[in-house]
């Protein structure tokens, strides 16, 4: 994901007043991970790793706020059942 691309993505979120802080951590650590994957759309994605980022520490709100993106329409999230290969996420908002 380009500079200009993930700026875009988080200017407009934050004009979204049911966001609040967690879901923008979500959001922003969800941006750095597909500008270091080099994606446009769909990023690779371990629930540590984004906790790490976002500076999430339990669980329950991690599970929150990350179910309410997927509800909001920010995301789309595609999970993985085996060890060895990552879930994915795709940002919805164009």
């Amino acid at each position: 994901m380009n500079a200009a691309t993930c700026m875009d993505y988080i200017i407009r979120s934050g004009w979204d007043s049911r966001l609040n802080v967690w879901h923008l951590a979500l959001l922003v650590g969800l941006v750095q991970l597909a500008h270091l994957q080099e994606e446009e759309e769909i990023i690779h994605v371990s629930r540590s790793r984004l906790m790490k980022i976002s500076h999430i520490q339990t669980l329950p709100t991690y599970h929150k706020y990350f179910k309410q993106l997927q509800d909001f329409g920010y995301i789309r999230y595609t999970p993985s059942y085996h060890p060895g290969y990552r879930s994915t996420v795709e940002f919805t908002i164009k």
